[in-house]
């Protein structure tokens, strides 16, 4: 039967992989060393994506200096992984919730226990897209294993239709969803057919953090390898804000802490404090 690109081929991620029929006479040691070895499979194919993946990322940079957002919509172990990444940017890059966020099929409901039938709800995808009220400056990341999960496929073109830019991530080469990007993550067929959390679930993750890490860093959230902009709301990001305002600017430990609780434990404002402090100043001329 038709799928949600129209095509009756099975996507190469549905395939039989050539290891799958010995899995269950493998002893436990050789079954997890071969299911492993998919990891690795997902490392190569991530490597290989990295020159689309880098346009991605100057698309993502320029949506969000621009006021922008970067809106994933993905269903199932995609959208999961999406939502976990949306939610991460926050704490990590001090970005509003709002900036960076993702569409899951199903809702919040899906992203605590499986829904698999949300991810053919068209109609959802579309309702999803203009109550987020995606348009123009917006970039729509759609994550789908195969490439043509109607949910995802959906957003992308309603995304598209409303003048956003578009993206798909996706581990099937044949996928036929318009989009004005596409990052093929060759991970092929699973040890395990059609179990798309393993493989090609580890690529869309690291693909998804390479995305969001790599627009920050852009974006100047990151300096000297350090988070300049996390926002610190539990004892261990306390002491993480504490270190790296403390190297940032070159003070101690001590006025670190005075200029984050001035700022409401905000780096990047208690950076902005702090520039006015002589040992800072000499750091800053000494990095020119």
């Amino acid at each position: 039967m038709p799928r949600g690109d129209g095509s009756t081929k099975v996507p190469v991620t549905e395939e039989l992989h050539r290891d799958g029929p010995t899995l269950g006479r493998l002893t436990t040691l050789r079954l997890l060393s071969r299911l492993h070895a998919g990891d690795a499979e997902a490392v190569r194919a991530v490597s290989r994506a990295l020159p689309s993946l880098a346009g991605l990322v100057e698309e993502a940079t320029a949506a969000l200096a621009g006021g922008g957002r970067l809106i994933y919509a993905g269903a199932g172990t995609s959208g999961r992984l999406a939502a976990a990444d949306a939610a991460e940017c926050p704490p990590t890059f001090g970005v509003a919730p709002s900036r960076v966020l993702a569409l899951v099929a199903g809702g919040a409901a899906a992203l605590g226990r499986a829904i698999e039938g949300a991810e053919d709800d068209r109609e959802a995808a579309l309702s999803a897209v203009r109550r987020a009220r995606v348009g123009a400056g917006d970039l729509l990341v759609g994550v789908s294993a195969s490439g043509r999960t109607p949910y995802v496929l959906a957003a992308v073109a309603e995304a598209r239709a409303r003048g956003a830019r578009t993206a798909l991530v996706t581990s099937n080469p044949a996928a036929r969803g318009r989009a004005h990007r596409r990052v093929i993550l060759d991970t092929g067929p699973e040890r395990i057919a059609g179990s798309t959390r393993m493989k090609a679930g580890c690529a869309a993750r690291m693909a998804l953090g390479l995305l969001t890490s790599a627009a920050f860093v852009r974006l100047g959230a990151v300096r000297d390898g350090r988070m300049a902009a996390l926002r610190a709301t539990s004892a261990k990001l306390r002491a993480r804000a504490v270190r790296n305002l403390s190297a940032l600017l070159g003070v101690d430990a001590a006025r670190a802490r005075r200029l984050l609780l001035r700022a409401g434990w905000s780096v990047a404002e208690a950076m902005a404090q702090g520039r006015t402090h002589p040992r800072a100043r000499g750091r800053a001329r000494a990095g020119r």
